[in-house]
């Protein structure tokens, strides 16, 4: 839900694959000019591997993930999309899936695909930062890829990159402060994936509902890991952001209050106001918002439940603990960059920020 605080923000998950395709083939050559061998089924699995990894996002990313679907997130969909795939082409789709599961033994691959300083982030980073015009997100992918090697069995960065690298981490952390957790999209992803449940709940409870015949199999089928079958996978593949668009915009006639203030609060960009707190709200304040609204506009406290909200958001941009970014140094000795950095606050982003939120209407 980017695109309602900055315009430009309409870009693709498909052209984000493409690029991230693109990436992986540049890391490639970069790794086989330093003598890294790399035989041409392992570059084709590589590029197999980077252009599916997103494949399992469904319309709007990750709000199909916590509301009409239960415990089935896009990564067990973007699996099941290439196995799919891979029993259509008889196995031709073996290596790539091994690299993306990180079963593939040479492990530095998995790297490329799915890691700290992977093609997958080199990509968004930069194409996010372009399309929203936030210049902090600007990384430089040639010079990062450029200075990429492998070091037993593990994706390094040459010493001389380190500024690069530095730069990256600090660029991630920016974007997700100003992007990727602004609170006008945090609370307008919040309000789509509330208006998906009830959207669901209502239908459940016996009521038709306008949507496209893809969108009306996820309203009145329940899906879990345990009910996952090939029509889902089906279902799903021709679901996009368009089926929500369009349900959207028809909803806003529905019968029921919850549904029809939600749509017209999306159609309209009229949000409910988001308060962020270093502190976890009070439970006493929350309520107090509630019981307000309930009084005002004679709902029970389930469909209040839908309009005052909390949570919380994390902000962690690197990782000391699991897959860290190593440099190697000219003695061929491996370092952890936070260690390495004459910036002490790379090694204070490896810490978790977080930061707490209430969501309730703005008459309130």
């Amino acid at each position: 839900m980017s695109y309602i605080v900055y315009p430009g923000a309409h870009h693709t998950r498909f052209q984000h694959a493409l690029g991230a395709m693109f990436l992986m083939q540049k890391a490639v050559y970069a790794l086989r000019t330093k003598g890294i061998q790399i035989s041409e089924a392992e570059h084709e699995a590589l590029l197999v591997a980077i252009l599916l990894h997103d494949i399992g996002h469904g319309p709007f990313s990750h709000a199909m993930e916590h509301s009409i679907v239960e415990d089935v997130d896009h990564e067990y969909l973007s699996l099941a999309f290439m196995k799919k795939l891979n029993e259509e082409c008889n196995g031709a789709l073996d290596t790539a899936i091994a690299i993306f599961t990180n079963r593939y033994p040479r492990k530095f691959m998995h790297q490329l695909v799915s890691g700290q300083l992977d093609m997958d982030r080199l990509d968004y980073l930069r194409r996010d930062s372009f399309y929203t015009g936030v210049s902090e997100g600007a990384v430089n992918t040639e010079r990062l890829i450029t200075m990429l090697n492998v070091h037993d069995d593990t994706l390094v960065v040459e010493e001389k990159g380190i500024y690069s690298v530095e730069k990256f981490i600090v660029a991630r952390r920016l974007m997700y402060w100003q992007v990727y957790l602004h609170k006008t999209s945090l609370v307008a992803e919040q309000l789509l994936l509330r208006l998906l449940k009830r959207a669901k709940e209502v239908t459940q409870a016996g009521a038709t509902l306008p949507a496209t015949p893809a969108l009306q199999f996820f309203l009145t089928t329940t899906i879990t890991k345990r009910t996952f079958s090939s029509e889902v996978l089906e279902q799903f593949s021709k679901l996009d952001d368009y089926d929500i668009v369009s349900a959207i915009k028809m909803w806003v006639s529905a019968e029921d209050t919850v549904l029809r203030t939600i749509a017209k609060m999306l159609l309209n960009r009229d949000l409910l106001k988001v308060k962020l707190k270093k502190n976890p709200v009070t439970v006493a304040r929350m309520h107090s918002k509630k019981r307000a609204l309930m009084q005002r506009d004679h709902l029970s406290e389930a469909e209040a439940s839908y309009f005052v909200f909390q949570g919380e958001i994390s902000n962690l941009a690197y990782r000391m603990d699991h897959n860290a970014i190593h440099l190697l140094k000219k003695n061929g000795k491996m370092i952890d960059v936070a260690k390495a950095s004459d910036q002490l606050n790379i090694e204070a982003l490896s810490k978790t920020v977080i930061k707490y939120y209430l969501c309730y209407p703005k008459s309130l």
